[in-house]
């Protein structure tokens, strides 16, 4: 009798136990709401008109410029939202393999490499889904007198190019084809040059003189060949000049509807690496929603070039050198936490650059979905699963294996996500990780494995944030809330 007493004592006490430690661990986890609404239609193209060319006034402190999503730009403005998003996925994929292609040669692999290329000015960005090299576009002036056209941001790349006549081959861009005939301060770059020898490679032609031509092929097969020259830049008046850029009679790829790229990678022929003196290596872009007009209630996307361009309250995590390659910004991604606690599948090893360049952690404007290492992204897939099982599951969705059925609903409750950075931690917004992918209610957790060893975290997490390059302070900052 006392044995049965005894067990059903010890019974009671481990079962009361387990029902506190279940109900401690259920009350732990954290949540936030996501805002349950569905794809929007792609927006309309509208440019401010402050944005366009007025005069020929010098910048002196800082400049800001909007920003526009690709999709404004795009032929297929009549198409649905759930076929715009299919060809954001679609881009998407290109760009990661371009990205990949272009990191290979840090191990040695043959694949052909892209070369590298104190006030400030800002302005507006807009989103380029259907460029495979970029998904946001702004609008500059090129030349003297300067003509108005549609460029892509690209912290991917370097070499900053345009379209030129005459063509031996160009793309259908929205503005006519830039003459650099027409310019007065355009300038060809001599062969032998100490510019034209920073190009990675070049080649010299007999001309009447001997110029410098330049070659940029991305992985995803396109690719743009001409004169490499000096121009005149112009951002909503304050003038740039004797810009390094290329000037492309030869430009085959998924470069559709703008002239060309202003390249804010790392490497010394970059926008921000020619403009270092003036701008002190220092900008800031704030991506929101690609359908945003810059109406007073959605403030448009805009990025910044200067010192006032970087916030000093944002989260700052330092960056890394890959000596193998310097377009790319590396960042130091320690963990990911769900729910408020690390993932255990997710550590600082599966991230790190080694001393070959493989591996690592990058960050890009031009790529929509963060895809991380297989294993890493399997273990914050299945913690997010586990911390949302509640919801109603829906089937997978292109390279979406988490997807979600939560039609019929306003608001739900999401486990948090957070990056750990050395420096700091990044806890992003529900509507970050967890996005619509058709008009039925159907959401997918907005990360996907890949089976190399560099990892990308792209666009969609970092919407929303003020994101800052400080290329002379070797870091990069993040401040939410702040477009």
């Amino acid at each position: 009798m006392e044995r049965k007493v005894l067990n059903t004592l010890i019974f009671s006490i481990v079962t009361i136990f387990f029902f506190s430690f279940t109900s401690s661990s259920s009350a732990s986890f954290q949540y936030q709401t996501l805002v349950v609404n569905t794809l929007p239609s792609s927006a309309t193209l509208s440019w401010p008109e402050s944005e366009l060319f007025t005069g020929e006034s010098e910048s002196t402190t800082s400049l800001s410029v909007h920003l526009s999503h690709v999709d404004a730009l795009s032929s297929s403005l009549d198409a649905s939202p759930v076929d715009l998003f299919n060809l954001r996925l679609r881009r998407d994929s290109l760009r990661v393999k371009s990205i990949t292609s272009l990191a290979a040669v840090s191990t040695g692999r043959n694949v052909t490499r892209i070369p590298r290329s104190a006030g400030g000015f800002s302005g507006a960005v807009i989103s380029g889904l259907s460029q495979g090299s970029g998904e946001y576009f702004m609008r500059l002036g090129v030349g003297t007198p300067a003509t108005n056209v549609y460029m892509v941001l690209d912290t991917g790349s370097d070499v900053v190019w345009l379209q030129c006549s005459p063509c031996k081959a160009c793309y259908n861009q929205s503005d006519p084809i830039f003459d650099p005939k027409k310019s007065k301060s355009f300038v060809s770059v001599p062969c032998g040059s100490r510019l034209c020898r920073r190009l990675d490679s070049s080649e010299c032609v007999s001309r009447r003189i001997k110029t410098c031509l330049y070659q940029v092929s991305y992985g995803d097969g396109s690719f743009t060949e001409g004169d490499f020259s000096t121009e005149t830049l112009t951002f909503r008046g304050a003038r740039v000049n004797q810009v390094a850029l290329g000037c492309g009679h030869d430009n085959e790829g998924l470069f559709v509807g703008a002239a060309g790229l202003l390249g804010l990678g790392r490497g010394g022929l970059s926008f921000p690496s020619q403009t270092k003196n003036r701008y002190n290596g220092k900008f800031s872009y704030c991506l929101v929603d690609r359908t945003s007009s810059g109406s007073s209630s959605k403030p448009p996307s805009t990025i910044v070039f200067g010192n006032d361009s970087v916030p000093k309250t944002a989260v700052f995590t330092p960056l890394l050198t890959n000596l193998k390659l310097d377009t790319f910004y590396y960042l130091q991604l320690l963990g990911i936490s769900v729910g408020g606690s690390r993932v255990p599948g997710v550590s600082e090893s599966q991230f790190k650059l080694d001393a070959t360049g493989n591996g690592g952690v990058i960050i890009d404007s031009g790529t929509s979905v963060t895809r991380l290492t297989q294993s890493a992204y399997v273990a914050l897939r299945d913690a997010f699963r586990l911390g949302a099982k509640r919801l109603k599951r829906a089937p997978s969705y292109s390279l979406f294996d988490t997807c979600f059925d939560l039609s019929g609903m306003t608001t739900v409750k999401v486990p948090t996500v957070v990056f750990h950075f050395g420096g700091g931690e990044v806890s992003l917004p529900a509507s970050n990780y967890l996005i619509p992918v058709n008009t039925q209610g159907r959401f997918c957790f907005a990360f996907a494995g890949t089976m190399g060893s560099l990892s990308i975290i792209g666009n969609i997490q970092q919407q929303g944030f003020r994101v800052a390059y400080d290329l002379v302070g070797s870091r990069i900052g993040f401040l939410p809330r702040a477009c």
